[in-house]
């Protein structure tokens, strides 16, 4: 087995010209900073990634659920909740009060019996799965990025990958907001259900989630295995690997015809980890390194890591549930995730990589493909049919727009609803023509806050108030 500093060396070798303008970082957030900043000298909030820019006049940071009340009830303005700012679009901007829960964190209950919790909105999943544990309690599914807020995870959608698991929303009983006058409201599937069906899915328009009840499961190890593969091999099985393993995705690697599987499945199995460990960030930026020196050939650059991936060897790691779900993402990024129909997406992805691959030499993020069950709740993108998930990336400081712009009518071609926290082009229009009860959630959001104070301009113009 070769070492990526061997396949750095091996790249170095061969004859290089650096592709031009690949590495050239464009700053489009630095950008969009100079137009939008205000005569005064406010602090910048940006999100995650840095490409979405905001001048709040005010920060809170309440360190309970009283505080939090009184803070919303007395805000003047626009009141925007913020978790990690992983989410790429403009949902947290706002010029007047920007509203963290990171005080607001922990577990609250827990019944081991039925294996439900009450945990606060703003705990952290990293955290959130540990405090499971230690009671004996786990996630059904998790997303992989362990930063993001629970508030941020329900109020979007974020889900992991399974044919037979929902997204995270799908396991709550429970919730509880706080409202523009500072009013503590619970619902569930039989206490205000309207509001429950829109609050599991709210981009943060309703109110301040401020806690969640959550139905979990017993704790339980998973068996993961990671093995690299040629592409056309991968989507080949893909799909039977979908509903044979209890988690299972692929990545591609742009330019290389490979990508790697992720199987994951319960064991009783005793903890144990790989040898050979893939760290997905260091592998990120190996890909931009061969892709600042052989990308004049695409050819050559998929010689050397073609070389490469054939001889690493499959990991196999057995850890609790929550240490294998989620992970740090060191390498920014901006992203587009579309949700598909389960049956059209492997088509899209074949597309998607023609475009790619034809028209974008700089790009070198792995696309991410995932598989989600169906599920009732109205702004869910997994409302009533089973998905494959299809993610694409650029790194943070170069520009995204022209290969976002050039994949996204693929995704749309095949019925894609796009993730709420990542980059989409759709309005009103749009969004009320792929779910059935886009009315029904303007009518409560309208009921839940009439004077539109959780609303920033961006929301303004997504619901089109």
């Amino acid at each position: 087995m070769i070492s990526r500093r061997q396949l750095l060396k091996f790249a170095a070798a061969l004859p290089v010209v650096k592709l031009a303008g690949a590495g050239a970082p464009i700053k489009q957030a630095r950008a969009a900073e100079a137009t939008a900043r205000p005569a005064s000298n406010v602090i910048p909030w940006r999100n995650w990634s840095g490409l979405q820019v905001a001048h709040p006049r005010q920060r809170v940071a309440p360190a309970s659920i009283e505080d939090l009340q009184q803070l919303v009830a007395e805000a003047s303005g626009v009141v925007r909740p913020v978790g990690a700012g992983h989410s790429f679009t403009p949902l947290m901007n706002t010029d007047d009060v920007l509203l963290s829960l990171d005080r607001i964190q922990g577990l609250v209950d827990y019944d081991n019996e039925n294996h439900t919790a009450v945990m606060e909105a703003g705990t952290r999943l990293y955290n959130a799965g540990e405090l499971l544990d230690e009671v004996g309690q786990a996630f059904p599914n998790m997303p992989d990025i362990a930063e993001q807020s629970l508030a941020g995870a329900f109020g979007t959608a974020t889900h992991g990958t399974g044919a037979g698991l929902g997204c995270m929303p799908v396991y709550v009983n429970g919730l509880e907001l706080i409202t523009a006058d500072g009013e503590r409201v619970y619902c569930d599937a039989d206490t205000r259900p309207d509001l429950f069906q829109a609050a599991r899915v709210n981009l943060g328009a309703l109110g301040v989630l401020s806690r969640v009840h959550l139905q979990n499961r017993p704790s339980y190890r998973l068996e993961r295995t990671l093995e690299w593969q040629p592409i056309e091999e991968i989507l080949a099985e893909a799909d039977a690997l979908a509903d044979r393993h209890r988690n299972f995705e692929f990545f591609y690697i742009p330019f290389s015809g490979w990508g790697f599987m992720d199987r994951q499945d319960i064991t009783d199995a005793e903890i144990r980890l790989s040898e050979d460990h893939t760290d997905q960030n260091e592998g990120v930026y190996t890909l931009q390194s061969l892709r600042d020196w052989l990308g004049w050939s695409s050819r050559l650059r998929g010689f050397a890591m073609d070389m490469y991936m054939r001889r690493l060897p499959a990991e196999h790691t057995v850890l609790p549930s929550w240490q294998t779900y989620t992970h740090t993402r060191a390498v920014r990024f901006n992203e587009m995730e579309y949700h598909l129909p389960r049956e059209e997406g492997l088509k899209a992805f074949r597309e998607i990589r023609e475009v790619l691959e034809k028209n974008f030499p700089e790009v070198f993020f792995p696309f991410e493909v995932r598989w989600v069950q169906a599920d009732d709740i109205w702004l869910s993108p997994f409302y009533r049919r089973d998905c494959i998930s299809i993610a694409v990336h650029r790194y943070y400081d170069e520009d995204h727009t022209a290969f976002f712009k050039a994949v996204e009518p693929i995704f749309r071609r095949y019925g894609g609803r796009p993730h709420w926290g990542k980059l989409h082009s759709l309005g009103p229009q749009e969004l009320a023509a792929l779910y059935p009860h886009w009315d029904d959630f303007l009518e409560v959001r309208q009921a839940m806050d009439p004077e539109g104070r959780f609303l920033n301009t961006y929301l303004r113009e997504l619901f089109g108030v």
